[in-house]
C-alpha cells in the first residue's frame, strides 16, 4: 500500500520536505460481528470505505452486547458518506447529537467505531497508530494476569495456582476472594478472604505484585474494614470496594485506609473523570478503551491523571482489537504505568484474528504494524455466534471464567 506521504523539493533548495496529500475516501458501510469467548460475548465492529482500506474496532459491553450493536448501527446513520479522516468531529459530533449522553452504551459504540477509524487512518498512512498520537515514550508495557485462578474456590486452590501463575513472570496478579459478598461480608467470610490473600502471597513472594479486586461490591464501612485488613499484606491496590456510582464514598474509603485504591473501569468519559479527580477517589485510575469512547478519549483521560499524579492503568480483560488498541495508547502515555492481560482465552481466539502478542519479561510488546495491527476473521467470528451470558459475581460461581481447554494466546 502506498503512503499518501509524499516528498517534494522546495525552490531554491536540496532540502526535501514531506507533505500529506489527503486521499479522497469515504465510509461506505459498517459492519458489527458478536462472538461467543465463554464468560461473555465479544463485539467487533469493522467499518469499510469506498478505497478497499477498512478498519477494525471493539465495543465488547458485557451482558449488553445486543444493545451495544444496534447503538453502533445509529451511528452508521451519521458517518457513511464521510471521510473517516476526520476522527475529530465524528467524535464531537456523535457526542453532542446524543440528547442521552455518556453511558456505557454510547461511549462503547463510539469506543468500536472510533478504534477503526483509527485504524483506517493508520492503515492509510502506513503507521502504527502510536505514531499519530505523539510517538512511543516505550517499546513495551508491564503487565498482570487476570484470570489465572479458575476455577480455584478454596485458599489452598488459589494459592497453587498462584506458583503457578508465577512462573509466567507477570508483575502482579489480581483476583476476587470475595465470594459472592453484597455490600457487607460476615465475619467467617472475610478471615476466608484474607487468608487466600495470605496464601497467594506466600505463593509468590515479594517478585509479584497483589491486586485486590472487589467488583464495586461493598458499602463505605465495609469497604473500610476490608482496607484496613489489606493493610498487612502491601498490595498494590485494592479495586473498585464501592458500587461505582458513589465517587463521594469512594474517597472516603480512601481517605479511611492505607490500602490504595484503583478505579475507574465504569466510567465513561472525562466528563466522568473530572470529579473523581477533583475528589481524589483513587491512586490508580482504569478507564477501558473499548467503554471510555475509544483511544483519543483514553488519551485525555490520560492527561487527566497526569495533571493529578495518578497512575493510568487501563482496564483490559476484552478481545484481542481491544488489547490491541490499548497497547497503541500503552506506547504514547507517559503514565501508562501496569496493564492487565487475561493469562489464558478461549481457544478460538488465535482463529480469529491475526493477533501477534509477545510477553518477555512480564512486559508485553507494542506492535509496529500499520494502523492497530490486527485484523479479523469473518468467517471464523460468524462460527461462534452469540450466547446469552448473566453476570457471576454474586452467585458464587464467580472464578468460572475460562473453559476447561482455555489456552494462553501469547507468545514469550
Amino acid at each position: 500500500m502506498s503512503s499518501p506521504w509524499m516528498a517534494a523539493l522546495t525552490p531554491n533548495s536540496c532540502q526535501r520536505t514531506a507533505r500529506y496529500e489527503p486521499t479522497a475516501m469515504k465510509v461506505t458501510a459498517i459492519k458489527t460481528f458478536v462472538c461467543h469467548c465463554y464468560r461473555t460475548n465479544w463485539v467487533f465492529c469493522k467499518v469499510e470505505t469506498d478505497s478497499g482500506i477498512y478498519g477494525w474496532g471493539e465495543a465488547t459491553l458485557e451482558y449488553r452486547e445486543k444493545t451495544v450493536v444496534e447503538a453502533i448501527h445509529e451511528l452508521e446513520r451519521w458517518l457513511v458518506g464521510r471521510d473517516p479522516h476526520q476522527i475529530e468531529a465524528f467524535r464531537h459530533d456523535c457526542y453532542r447529537d446524543a440528547y442521552w449522553r455518556g453511558g456505557p452504551v454510547l461511549m462503547s459504540a463510539l469506543a468500536g467505531v472510533e478504534m477503526a477509524l483509527w485504524d483506517i487512518k493508520g492503515k492509510a498512512l502506513g503507521v502504527p497508530v502510536w505514531q499519530l498520537l505523539g510517538g512511543k515514550v516505550r517499546d513495551s508495557i508491564p503487565c498482570y494476569a487476570n484470570g489465572w485462578f479458575a476455577p480455584a474456590k478454596t485458599p489452598d486452590e488459589f494459592a497453587a495456582k498462584a506458583r503457578e501463575t508465577r512462573k509466567s513472570g507477570f508483575k502482579g496478579i489480581k483476583w476476587d476472594p470475595f465470594g459472592k459478598a453484597w455490600l457487607n461480608i460476615s465475619k467467617a467470610d472475610l478471615r476466608k478472604a484474607i487468608e487466600c490473600v495470605a496464601k497467594v502471597s506466600d505463593a509468590v513472594g515479594d517478585d509479584v505484585e497483589l491486586l485486590i479486586e472487589a467488583h464495586g461490591r461493598f458499602d463505605v464501612p465495609t469497604a473500610v474494614r476490608i482496607g484496613k485488613a489489606l493493610e498487612d499484606f502491601d498490595v498494590l491496590w485494592f479495586e473498585e470496594p464501592i458500587p461505582p456510582d458513589d465517587k463521594e464514598g469512594l474517597a472516603e474509603v480512601k481517605g479511611r485506609t492505607r490500602t490504595p485504591i484503583a478505579a475507574g473501569e465504569r466510567l465513561y468519559s472525562r466528563y466522568d473523570y473530572r470529579q473523581f479527580f477533583a475528589l481524589k477517589c483513587a491512586d490508580f485510575v482504569q478507564p477501558d478503551v473499548s467503554h471510555a469512547g475509544g483511544i483519543m478519549e483514553m488519551r485525555l483521560i490520560a492527561s487527566l491523571a497526569e495533571c493529578n499524579h495518578v497512575a493510568f492503568c487501563p482496564h483490559n480483560p476484552s478481545g484481542p482489537v481491544a488489547n490491541a488498541a490499548t497497547l497503541q495508547l500503552a506506547a504514547c502515555i507517559p503514565n501508562l504505568m501496569f496493564l492487565e492481560t487475561m493469562l489464558t482465552d478461549v481457544p478460538w481466539r488465535r482463529d480469529i484474528s491475526d493477533e501477534q502478542v509477545i510477553v518477555r519479561d512480564g512486559s508485553m510488546l507494542i506492535s509496529d504494524r500499520p494502523g492497530l495491527g490486527i485484523e479479523l476473521n469473518e468467517s471464523e467470528l460468524a462460527r461462534h455466534p452469540y450466547v446469552p451470558k448473566d453476570l457471576r459475581h454474586y452467585r458464587g460461581d464467580l472464578t468460572d471464567i475460562r473453559p476447561p481447554d482455555a489456552i494462553s494466546y501469547f507468545e514469550k
